[in-house]
């Protein structure tokens, strides 16, 4: 006689368990058909809109209308007391000279190129640099910080001569300014260094201005506390000196 075999042991609660966690993957998987057709929507929408415009950085006008390119140049070579020591760049006495200069009618644009503590050595090793563009005329006021240290006269002399020959070879004309020197350097040493100004001025036919600082030079009222450079007030006599031997040459 056969033996009947046991029927396997049914248990509904592990089925009923499998069916839910069929049917939560069949959930997820729709899931995540519907979001990657959504983002791909998304993409394409974002694709066809134009992307908004970038913000505009604010653009403010100048302070003040620089002068044009084509405006004729008036170089002032010199140290201190032309780069304005102490003074805000628009008391120096070239800013003082381009105000003067459009308040008569003149196009011309003036270059501070002082520099502070410069001699006629420092200033004949940049002039190529300052001659590199058209110049109309050059305004040469160095030799001071030659004298305060005791530099050679004759060496002042070859150079500030260089300088003039080179400007007059590129075409600009010279104004030769003289500077004072402290009466504490003996009288046989300021009158040759005096001398140098006025020989060179005869020998290129430039213009001269015997003393930068007529009018200043020993007045507490218009220099700094140093007593050497000029302040607000001294610095506008000191452009009206520049004037006087400049306006002769202007071109308008």
């Amino acid at each position: 006689m056969l033996k009947r075999r046991p029927f396997a042991r049914f248990d509904s609660a592990a089925l009923a368990s499998a069916k839910t966690a069929a049917a939560l993957a069949i959930a997820a998987t729709a899931l995540a058909i519907a979001a990657a057709a959504l983002s791909g929507c998304e993409r394409k929408k974002e694709a066809q809109e134009p992307l908004p415009p970038a913000p505009q950085a604010e653009i403010r006008a100048p302070a003040f209308t620089p002068p044009p390119s084509t405006a004729p140049l008036i170089v002032t070579l010199g140290d201190s007391l032309t780069a304005g020591f102490g003074l805000p760049v628009e008391h120096s006495y070239p800013a003082v000279l381009q105000e003067r200069l459009r308040a008569e009618g003149y196009a011309h644009q003036v270059v501070n190129a002082g520099v502070s503590g410069d001699t006629t050595a420092g200033g004949l090793a940049r002039l190529s640099w300052q001659l590199s563009r058209p110049v109309e005329v050059i305004v040469v006021a160095l030799g001071a910080n030659d004298g305060l240290r005791g530099l050679d006269t004759e060496e002042m002399r070859k150079n500030l001569a260089e300088i003039i020959e080179i400007s007059q070879d590129a075409g600009a004309k010279v104004v030769l300014a003289g500077v004072p020197l402290p009466f504490n350097y003996g009288r046989d040493f300021s009158r040759r260094f005096r001398a140098v100004y006025k020989d060179l001025a005869t020998r290129f036919d430039v213009a001269l201005i015997p003393s930068l600082l007529e009018g200043v030079a020993g007045r507490r009222d218009l220099n700094l506390a140093d007593g050497i450079h000029p302040n607000e007030k001294g610095a506008r006599i000191v452009a009206d000196n520049v004037w006087r031997a400049l306006k002769p040459l202007l071109a308008r």
